[in-house]
């Protein structure tokens, strides 16, 4: 689910991820229809990054 916000409306990723400045950031580039393509690519990436975050608190938590 959070990968098809992260396509339709990228700046929203960010706040469901806890990230709310990333996401203002994010905002502010969508803005601009030359943005729209880097802020979905910033969001895709960063929401990789949360769930391989969450992944290795995990792994961590299991030892």
């Amino acid at each position: 689910m959070r990968l098809l916000i992260a396509l339709i409306l990228p700046w929203l990723t960010f706040f469901t991820i806890g990230r709310p400045i990333a996401g203002i950031v994010c905002l502010i580039l969508q803005v601009t229809l030359i943005g729209w393509l880097p802020a979905t690519i910033w969001a895709v990436y960063a929401l990789s990054q949360y769930k391989t975050d969450q992944k290795i608190a995990d792994a961590l938590k299991s030892r």
